[in-house]
Parts: structure tokens; C-alpha cells; sequence
């Protein structure tokens, strides 16, 4: 049976875009309030709940884990083909995380 848990993180980003595929120095942890059953396959559901910049956030999510996952802001350019300039404003962003 699946379980859930939910959440939301301010997020804003101040640094260029990571180029290095990895590298998330730059990205923010997220803790699960309760940590799912060990050995369990968990996915995460982020989605944008403020619209406080002009330019569409993107998020990232990397390294989800059963305690948690981590999380990074880009801004989106779509005047630069679809390449985003890293930048961008605080922005709240709910996430959603359930066991499949």
C-alpha cells in the first residue's frame, strides 16, 4: 500500500546554472517529516505554487531517498531556446512524495 507525505520549501536561486551533470552543491535538502520504510522506491511531485518572477521557474530533483530528497530553483528563458539563466526569485513549491 502506498503511503504519502507532503510538503513546501522557498525556493530562489542566486547562481548560475549547474553544467556539471551531479553536481548539486547548489541544491537545498529536503527532510520527510516521518522517513518511508526502509528499501522503499520513492518518487517526488514538485510543482510551483507562487508566480512572484515574470520567467517560469524550473525545478530539479535529485538523490530521493527514503529520509528525503534534494531540491534546486532554475529560472527558464525561453528567449534563450529553452536554456535557463539559473536565476530567479523565491518562489514557494510544494512537493508531494509517496512509495510506488
Amino acid at each position: 500500500m502506498a503511503t504519502f507525505q507532503t510538503g513546501k520549501v522557498d525556493l530562489s536561486s542566486d547562481s548560475a546554472i549547474e553544467t556539471s551533470g551531479g553536481n548539486t552543491s547548489t541544491f537545498t535538502r529536503v527532510s520527510f517529516p516521518t522517513p518511508f520504510p526502509s528499501g522503499s522506491d520513492v518518487i517526488v511531485l514538485p510543482l510551483t505554487q507562487t508566480f512572484n518572477g515574470p520567467e517560469t521557474p524550473g525545478i530539479r530533483v535529485h538523490d530521493v531517498t527514503e529520509r528525503g530528497f534534494l531540491i534546486r530553483l532554475n529560472e527558464v528563458n525561453v528567449n534563450a531556446g529553452v536554456k535557463s539563466d539559473g536565476k530567479h526569485t523565491v518562489e514557494q513549491v510544494g512537493w508531494l512524495a509517496t512509495t510506488v
